[in-house]
């Protein structure tokens, strides 16, 4: 996902670049060659079905004792920046972050996403060409890469039901789908949309695609644009893997939509703006997809230049967290009136430079953040009662860290 000086009209390499001081390495390079890129060559039959949204990646269940998987996103292009995708562990109970090496193979792996049976990973390949590449964890191999006909892809996720993949190109403004096989790889892309109305915002050149999710109902699909400042509403056809606009939600003028995460009830949204520094609640309708963005909030950012980057929920519903750049904080607020009204509590040091993304673990007592400018990912134990953050020891090196996907 974009840095936030990028997003004022600096297109995607200012986007890319900016920030991108480095940390020392934590990882070493495995020797794991991977297969070259492949271009797209078959698609999937039309008119095989999905299933339905299946339930959510986060498990309910106790989490196994012993280490588990963290996947590290960076940037192999630029100077002090990753080879590959880091691969570490982390203790459940601790905190306590262990590299363990890197998978190469895998060009500006800046966003990181898991198939929800968990065997396969996908990340986008933050260049011009842009393109998303599946792995398979269980071997690490790499099963190849597909074009998403746009240019700078900075965010993916799968939907629920496990068989397509959403990307959003930011510096082509368009985001794209792709069928996912029985074994987890890509087919060749099914469709791709740039949004092309309303005009670019105040500062903006263009579109800047920044997110592509899935609705709570399953049916929609949302789209963040920070250089259009609008969020796109599609029905995805499910067995097609095409996308119909449905609906369009407009923040005010130079907002810089950047992040859109939902209640867990299903009814209201929060919105992280980049470029002006504020975050909204937003009223959803699952019924029709449309959704209606509240007034602007604070961001919980002290005197100086700051871009809120990715705003996270508890699984509860009670807690939200955003993650600061220039800050350099986490704020927390409390979600009131079921899910209508955000509350902030305050926020705390990330003990980083440029948080990018944050993530829980999947059983919540767990905060991963990314910070970009220091390359490190610190973490946090998360207080269920209070939602109170602590940092669990110092912060693990990893050179120009954009995304931390803890399994």
């Amino acid at each position: 996902m974009g840095s936030g000086t990028g997003a004022a009209g600096g297109g995607w390499s200012r986007r890319r670049f900016v920030g991108a001081l480095g940390g020392a390495a934590a990882v070493t390079a495995l020797p794991s060659p991977a297969p070259p890129r492949t271009e797209p060559g078959h698609t999937a039959p039309a008119d095989r079905a999905a299933p339905s949204p299946g339930p959510s990646a986060r498990r309910t269940s106790p989490e196994p004792a012993g280490p588990r998987p963290l996947y590290v996103g960076t940037y192999t292009s630029v100077d002090g920046g990753g080879t590959g995708i880091g691969l570490a562990t982390y203790d459940s109970a601790s905190g306590a972050v262990t590299g363990t090496g890197t998978l190469t193979g895998v060009p500006d792996p800046s966003y990181l996403a898991i198939h929800p049976d968990g065997h396969t990973l996908y990340a986008v390949d933050e260049r011009d060409d842009g393109a998303v590449t599946a792995v398979r964890l269980a071997d690490r191999k790499v099963l190849g890469a597909r074009g998403t006909g746009g240019a700078g892809p900075c965010h993916l996720s799968v939907h629920p039901g496990g068989r397509w993949l959403l990307s959003a190109n930011y510096t082509s403004g368009s985001v794209a789908v792709h069928p996912i096989d029985d074994a987890g790889a890509l087919g060749e892309r099914t469709d791709t949309v740039t949004h092309s109305t309303p005009a670019p915002g105040p500062g903006q050149q263009g579109p800047h695609a920044h997110q592509f999710i899935t609705g709570p109902d399953g049916g929609h699909v949302l789209a963040v644009d920070l250089g259009t400042d609008t969020v796109y509403t599609y029905r995805l056809d499910e067995r097609r893997g095409t996308l119909t606009e449905v609906a369009q939600a407009h923040t005010r003028p130079g907002a810089g939509p950047r992040h859109l995460t939902f209640h867990p009830g299903g009814r209201y949204a929060y919105l992280a703006n980049e470029v002006d520094d504020t975050v909204a609640v937003c009223a959803y309708d699952t019924s029709s997809g449309r959704l209606t963005i509240g007034e602007p909030q604070s961001s919980g950012s002290g005197p100086g230049t700051n871009y809120p980057a990715q705003i996270l929920v508890t699984a509860d519903g009670s807690f939200a967290y955003l993650a600061n750049r220039g800050d350099n904080s986490l704020a927390r607020y409390a979600i009131e009136d079921d899910g209508a009204r955000l509350r902030l509590l305050g926020t705390v040091p990330v003990s980083g430079d440029f948080p990018r993304q944050i993530a829980f673990s999947p059983d919540g007592t767990l905060l991963f953040a990314a910070n970009q400018r220091s390359g490190t990912v610190s973490v946090f134990h998360v207080d269920a009662v209070s939602g109170e953050l602590r940092l669990a020891g110092e912060p693990f090196a990893s050179p120009v860290a954009v995304c931390a996907l803890p399994l």
